[in-house]
């Protein structure tokens, strides 16, 4: 064929083409000496694990200011319904989920607590209404149903070699038995020891042996600082803010129910700490006018407490 008479837009066109499959047959070269993956063999993407279930502590009969501090720990916002507001001594008296409740962790799931006003204790200051942070939606981890079977499988026992074999066990089965109850039992001892909660802070007291048991109260937190130190830096914070103020008042107020309140559960000696709130709510009521309705309040509560730790 006579190439000087082939026209040359086709020659170009040709020349093109050619290019292409150069190209084309290189890269297909070049993907399968380099490993990429063919079609099927590319790996599967993992689930992500579901998140973590959180059981709905029970805060029913708590003061508020338990209440929320527990619903807080174990992971939960809340908000206050009803007509009564989240002053720190009045009473959880109903909760919305029920406890016991299991739900996804969401971040920071909703429970709602409503309750009832304390009528020891003037509502001064600012009530807290809500958690401090935002709730996150509830969602209920339902459990899974199980079918079970309408009919056991039947097990056929020779009685005769049941009998032999008893009879073969040697006697030392008892004493071994026994000799693994003592370990386990000094196991669960040694794990329980291991495993208590320490104080958050190094100074304050690890071990808090209560003046009395209250049924159904709440325990003294070994996270939070014992009832007398919290009287006494109580006393401290007056004297540094001698200013009546909304502020200054709600958490006066604050520190005056907690304290009351765990004494009367039979926390740590409560009635020496009962007994330096009085005299901080008699400085109180010389500086702002308004502890004397406190310093009484404490007077009935280390009554109380005293009564309950003579019987």
């Amino acid at each position: 064929m006579d190439l000087n008479r082939i026209p040359s837009g086709v020659a170009q066109r040709a020349a093109a083409v050619v290019a292409l499959g150069v190209v084309f047959t290189a890269g297909v070269a070049w993907a399968a000496s380099s490993g990429v993956p063919k079609v099927g063999s590319v790996p599967k993407i993992a689930k992500a694990a579901p998140p973590k279930p959180l059981v709905v502590p029970d805060v029913r009969a708590e003061a508020f200011v338990f209440a929320k501090g527990t619903l807080e720990d174990a992971g939960f916002a809340w908000r206050v319904v009803g007509k009564v507001h989240g002053y720190a001594a009045n009473t959880v008296i109903a909760q919305s989920p029920a406890p016991g409740t299991r739900v996804y962790d969401t971040g920071a799931p909703l429970v709602k607590i409503t309750l009832k006003r304390n009528g020891t204790y003037a509502q001064r200051g600012l009530a807290e209404d809500a958690s401090p942070y935002a709730a996150t939606e509830v969602v209920r981890d339902e459990p899974a149903t199980t079918t079970v079977p309408t009919t056991a499988p039947v097990t056929t026992v020779d009685t005769t070699t049941a009998a032999a074999t008893t009879a073969a066990v040697p006697a030392t089965t008892a004493a071994t038995a026994t000799t693994a109850a003592t370990t386990t039992a000094a196991t669960a001892t040694a794990t329980t020891a291991a495993t208590a909660p320490k104080p958050a802070h190094p100074g304050w007291p690890a071990v808090r042996t209560p003046a009395f048991v209250v049924s159904g109260a709440k325990k003294e937190p070994l996270d939070e600082m014992p009832l007398t130190l919290r009287a006494q830096m109580l006393g401290r914070w007056l004297a540094a803010h001698p200013q009546r103020t909304p502020a200054n008042v709600d958490y006066w107020l604050y520190q005056n129910a907690w304290v009351v309140a765990g004494a009367k559960f039979g926390w740590w000696h409560g009635a020496d700490a009962l007994r330096t709130l009085i005299a901080v709510d008699r400085r109180a009521d010389a500086l702002w006018g308004i502890g004397q309705q406190s310093a009484n309040v404490a007077r009935q509560a280390l009554a109380y407490v005293e009564t309950k730790s003579k019987s």
